[in-house]
């Protein structure tokens, strides 16, 4: 019996590992899956200036920026609320249920698209009006069609997720990225041949969008068609069940979502309209957005792309540490979940924040007049750059607590901070475009620490000062040579994209070394790390880890 008993309990840890790492490989396949679709944003937003100018890229942004809030509100709560009430059936045996679920929530995904294709088409002129943007009228309906595409879309990828296979949505996201990037340059060259004017170029721009979608629809169609299907037998009352859980998961997540969408039209709104009003020239005003939000806000989003993926494994454990009670296990995930933040935001923050320009400069070289306005509002955005990571980690501990509304609130509060600021600052002829990244730190500032608040009540969160302090001690020398040897050496040499680069790694490798000698990189942040075990042997064969910690940390006894 106590064999017996024994290989049970064997066999039950072995399926949670396999659970675990079936997880782990999800999350880590749709990290990477998204840092490429914003690697694929970023190479986009290249030649697409040389194509369109700032003034372009300004109507093109302005369209996307309504476009991307309608999505949002179609569909960021949906699918995951479909995957868990999916991925719950199938977890209880109810194989029967899925199809109903499925068919229920398509319905709803249905009827928001064609509502939200049909709102954009229709009232595409009041946007204009409402953005001061006249020109950016054909953009807008040229990328209506998509919120339809969008819809359909997720709600196959939430059927999907439901039963844990997150390929078809890595690869739909990937095709979807790539159809933009080679049709949208395509029909800007063709229309540009043609010699169209700026606002039909963009608009032709916007039809890559529509043909990416229609790509990655039309992948996951045929991925659900060759799906084996359960039984489809289910008792017909079970739709209005199915529709009230759908909206009781997909309702607080859509909101906060939305509130991230509302403050970038804030952002467009208040610098069209307050640009103008002293004394901006529409054309002049999109050219000043068209850069802002092609060069300064496509480089500041890709980096909290990439590290907000480093803590997201920490989530599960603090979940599980919340249900067994384990209220000191709670407090070591949250302070490991902020710090590890901190470790890679701060010295990002920095980085952007000094070589604002050089970095523009490498990637948009071929336009200096938009890198020209775009690197001071790079540099102030550089701060915000780790109060993003901060949100998301706050709201990520919040979520884990299932306290879905608090987040909405802290999002609306910075929403209404930045709609104030963004207002007063860029109405402001000293200040003008500069107001728009001072309103967003503010706002993420805000967001930030409300969500601290909230968790404090929750459970003990470390001693922020310190968890701050350490990075910021190793940073900041790391940032200030290459900032010092980088003009330095192009006082002497010029600027060269090969110097940019150069110093950049220098900053990485000096940050690295100080970091670990220092202490500010533990053994326990490594470990919690995706491939932990490795990066520790590599840290130990260069030495910047000493070999006796090898053993303790694979082993994990300092978690």
């Amino acid at each position: 019996m106590l064999s017996f008993g024994k290989g049970t309990v064997d066999m039950h840890n072995q399926a949670n590992q396999n659970a675990h790492k079936t997880f782990f490989s999800g999350v880590l396949l749709l990290t990477l899956s998204t840092v490429s679709v914003k690697v694929i944003g970023l190479l986009y937003k290249i030649p697409m200036l040389a194509s369109l100018g700032s003034e372009g890229m300004g109507y093109f942004n302005s369209a996307y920026e309504i476009y991307a809030l309608f999505c949002v509100i179609s569909t960021a709560g949906l699918p995951v609320a479909l995957s868990i009430l999916i991925s719950g059936a199938l977890a209880r045996g109810e194989e029967a249920k899925v199809s109903q679920i499925y068919r229920t929530a398509l319905w709803i995904f249905l009827a928001i698209g064609i509502l939200g294709t049909g709102i954009m088409i229709v009232f595409a002129k009041q946007f204009c009006d409402l953005i001061q943007s006249e020109n950016a009228y054909y953009s807008i309906l040229a990328i209506a069609p998509p919120v339809f595409l969008i819809c359909v879309s997720s709600a196959l990828r939430g059927f999907f997720q439901g039963y844990r296979q997150m390929l078809p949505t890595a690869v739909s996201q990937m095709l979807e990225a790539f159809g933009k990037l080679v049709f949208g340059l395509a029909f800007a060259y063709f229309a540009l041949q043609k010699g169209y004017d700026t606002p039909i170029i963009a608009a032709f721009a916007g039809l890559g969008l529509t043909l990416g979608t229609l790509i990655s629809v039309l992948y996951l169609a045929v991925k659900k068609l060759r799906f084996p299907h359960a039984d489809r037998t289910v008792s017909v009352n079970t739709h209005g069940t199915f529709l009230r859980r759908l909206c009781r998961l997909a309702v607080p997540m859509t909101l906060g979502a939305s509130l991230v969408s509302v403050t970038k039209l804030i952002d467009m709104t208040m610098i069209l309209r307050r640009l103008q009003s002293i004394g901006y020239s529409e054309v002049l005003a999109n050219e000043a957005y068209g850069s802002y939000t092609t060069l300064a806000l496509s480089v500041f989003g890709l980096l909290p792309t990439l590290l907000n993926s480093v803590a997201l494994p920490l989530v599960p454990s603090l979940s599980g540490a919340i249900a067994e009670g384990n209220r000191e296990r709670q407090a070591q995930m949250i302070r490991l979940s902020y710090r590890l933040t901190s470790i890679f935001a701060i010295p990002a923050a920095l980085g952007v924040s000094a070589f604002a320009a050089p970095v523009l400069k490498l990637l948009f070289g071929h336009d200096a007049e938009a890198v020209a306005i775009a690197a001071p509002l790079l540099s102030y955005l550089g701060v915000s750059v780790f109060l993003s990571c901060m949100i998301t980690a706050t709201n990520s501990v919040l979520h884990a607590y299932q306290i879905v509304n608090r987040p909405i609130f802290s999002m609306l509060a910075g929403a209404v901070i930045k709609l104030v600021f963004a207002y007063v600052l860029i109405g402001n002829p000293s200040i003008g475009l500069i107001g728009a990244p001072i309103s967003t730190f503010l706002c993420n500032l805000t967001v930030v620490l409300l969500n601290l608040y909230v968790a404090a009540r929750l459970c003990e969160i470390p001693d922020l000062l310190s968890v701050l302090l350490r990075p910021m001690l190793a940073a900041a020398p790391a940032v200030g040579i290459g900032f010092i040897g980088y003009h330095l050496i192009a006082a002497r040499l010029g600027e060269s994209a090969i110097l940019t680069l150069a110093m950049l790694s220098i900053v990485v490798i000096t940050y690295l070394v100080l970091a670990c000698k220092t202490g500010t990189v533990r053994r326990e942040d490594i470990l919690a790390m995706p491939m932990g075990d490795r990066i520790v042997r590599f840290f130990t064969d260069i030495h910047l880890l000493r070999e006796e910690q090898k053993d303790r940390i694979i082993k994990g006894k300092d978690l």
